[in-house]
């Protein structure tokens, strides 16, 4: 079978496969599937609050056994050098206290054995340690607790609670509250101590600096008690005023879990109304899997359903199709139209942006907009009346571009140096603002460059270019924040100035040409390592993956006229990579937070390699894909 009869085949398969997955009012409902950790929380939850839900429970610990290793522990990604501390203390304690484990069993003792050899529960991460505090397991006084009356800065003061990015905002509001109350929710079953777990850390006092700060910033009449109860009161002013139309917080699993919480700190009873509309919200959140139920910390649907739409439309699919009309439709409803914080810091910007997850209303965020004005774009040819939801699009897009030239997920300048240096645990520093990134820059000037029409002389486009340019590696290669890393970062770096007319003789274009070469595996394909993203370095996974196989020549096709001998080798393992099943097809190559949260998306295997055939085909074969029917 020759080159393009091959990609043909397994195109057309793709496409069979992702039309039979639509759902009836246009969306695509795919896995958003993570580590135990939501699943371990869930328990917990469920033992906090006595909810009670027996099918849930068996199908959250059918799957957190599964995901084991054989002499106990739990890793985040399978070739993750040692057991995941926080993972393997998160589903213990949950099995526990599910009465699924006994705490003196061989699987639990095999588990503390191995946290031990890591250093102990000293090494889980902030959000662990938390959650352990929340349900009486840890004290509060060796947690490093923000101070309530950080919320009483106003958001133009030099330090502020909207410094920190949206998500992060709505993590760290319910953990003041909590932490404040020292609310401590006993489980029912136990665990109670963390006997057995290794040392702890001593506590971690907050920075005498932003304590001062506070401190001077406010009247001294907000010094005491009133101060407090003022911040309590604007805690649950902005828990409620994000709170989504199902009950949860910012449509995240983990903030709502945090919010439940501090709601009973506050006083009220598991049966109230905010609470059991916030666990209907979650349970919403859980999908089946081969191991069992999963609750995922959010859904995919707005990103999965836009991406497999634009690589159906690349596949040859026409924008008067019903599936497409459908699938414009769905997208469509969720254009937003409420203003959010992120208006703060760019004001006078009619809301336009598109969210994550199904539910999302008030946290638009970059990548899903471009995604989802590109579905408009095709479909404007055959329907003009797209043009005004198109355009309110565009213009909050374009105006989301950060002053060094870049483009950032969720918020505008959102960049400030304060939180790296006063916030006390090192993995919140990690994902407390929203820099500009490689990954988001690059998505966004492919977007504009190929619908909107912008050319590297365009000013805007020129600082974007001039941020890649400062941001690469010396290897050539960049990384990318959003997914596994330095071949998606390079990926989207290359087909954003490419789209704006950069070409091979622009000497980053070609370095970074050369690195994603040099790290091609034998068999013609692309793979890499979640160590990646927490060690900030390259490191091969030493098998392909359908995504980054795809990431990969995707930014080579950008850039060659003709196909050359790796793009042939790599797109026949592409092709090849359609029909395989096995652990190098499900691995996580979404990136949430370095060493805690990667994300295997189920839609993946779909959406990059369908396009990537596709573009192959269109540019390098002899005739354009045939319409699908």
């Amino acid at each position: 079978m020759d080159p393009i009869s091959v990609v043909r085949a397994a195109r057309e398969q793709l496409m069979d496969e992702v039309l039979r997955k639509q759902k009836r009012d246009g969306r695509w409902s795919l896995c958003f599937e993570t580590g135990p950790m939501t699943d371990a929380y869930t328990l917990l939850l469920m033992e906090g609050v006595g909810w009670r839900d027996p099918k849930l429970r068996e199908g959250i610990v059918s799957r957190l056994r599964a995901l084991a290793d054989r002499d106990g522990g739990w890793r985040l990604y399978a070739d993750e050098p040692h057991v995941n501390v926080s993972a393997t203390v998160e589903a213990s304690v949950a099995l526990v206290a599910a009465g699924a484990e006994s705490p003196d069993g061989t699987l639990i003792r095999q588990a503390q054995e191995r946290v031990r050899s890591q250093g102990g529960i000293r090494k889980a991460g902030s959000l662990t340690r938390i959650v352990l505090s929340l349900v009486g397991m840890l004290d509060w006084g060796r947690q490093p607790r923000l101070p309530i009356r950080l919320l009483l800065l106003p958001w133009w003061f030099p330090v502020n609670l909207f410094d920190l990015v949206g998500f992060t905002r709505c993590h760290l509001v319910p953990v003041m509250v909590a932490s404040h109350l020292r609310v401590a929710r006993s489980l029912p079953r136990g665990p109670h101590d963390l006997t057995g777990w290794g040392m702890l850390t001593d506590s971690i006092s907050i920075s005498p600096t932003l304590q001062r700060h506070i401190q001077d910033s406010l009247p001294a009449e907000l010094s005491g008690k009133v101060g407090e109860r003022l911040a309590l009161a604007k805690a649950a002013a902005f828990m409620r005023n994000r709170t989504e139309a199902d009950g949860t917080l910012y449509s995240y699993f983990s903030t709502t879990l945090l919010m439940v919480f501090a709601w009973l700190g506050l006083g009220f009873s598991p049966s109230h109304p905010w609470i059991t509309q916030a666990i209907r919200g979650v349970r919403s959140f859980v999908i089946p899997t081969a191991e069992g139920l999963h609750m995922q910390f959010t859904t995919s649907t707005v990103w999965d359903t836009a991406l497999l739409m634009d690589a159906l439309g690349e596949a040859g699919i026409p924008p008067q199709d019903e599936a497409m009309v459908r699938g414009r439709h769905y997208v469509l409803t969720r254009q937003h139209t409420r203003l959010g914080d992120w208006a703060i810091k760019n004001p006078g910007v009619p809301a336009g942006g598109w969210g994550f997850s199904d539910i999302n209303t008030i946290n638009p965020d970059v990548d899903d907009t471009a995604a989802c004005l590109r579905v408009l774009a095709r479909g404007l040819t055959v329907d003009p009346s797209l043009s005004g939801p198109w355009e309110r699009g565009v213009r909050w897009l374009t105006s989301m571009q950060n002053r060094d030239g870049g483009w950032a997920a969720f918020e505008k300048n959102t960049d400030k140096r304060w939180p790296q240096l006063l916030l006390p645990a090192e993995d919140l520093k990690m994902v407390a603002t929203d820099p500009s990134t490689v990954d988001l820059t690059g998505r966004t000037l492919a977007f504009l460059g190929r619908y909107r029409g912008w050319k590297q002389e365009n000013p805007a486009a020129e600082r974007a270019i001039r941020f890649l340019e400062k941001v690469q590696e010396k290897d050539g290669s960049w990384f990318g924040r959003w997914g596994i890393a330095y071949i998606y970062g390079t990926w989207a770096a290359l087909t954003g100035m490419t789209a704006v007319g950069c070409t091979f003789s622009h000497p980053a274009v070609a370095k970074g040409v050369r690195w994603l070469l040099s790290v091609q595996n034998p068999d013609g394909g692309w793979g890499e390592s979640c160590r990646s993203d927490g060690e900030r370095r390259y490191v091969p996974l030493n098998k392909s993956t359908p995504s980054q196989t795809a990431w990969a020549l995707d930014a080579l096709i950008a850039c060659h006229d003709h196909p050359t001998a790796p793009i042939q080798a790599g797109i026949q393992r592409l092709a090849s990579l359609t029909w395989e099943k096995g652990e190098h097809i499900t691995y996580p190559t979404g990136a949430g937070m370095a060493g805690q949260f990667y994300i295997h998306y189920h839609s993946y295997r779909y959406i990059w390699p369908l396009g990537v055939l596709a573009r192959y085909e269109k540019k390098y074969g002899s005739s354009a894909p045939a319409p699908y029917s």
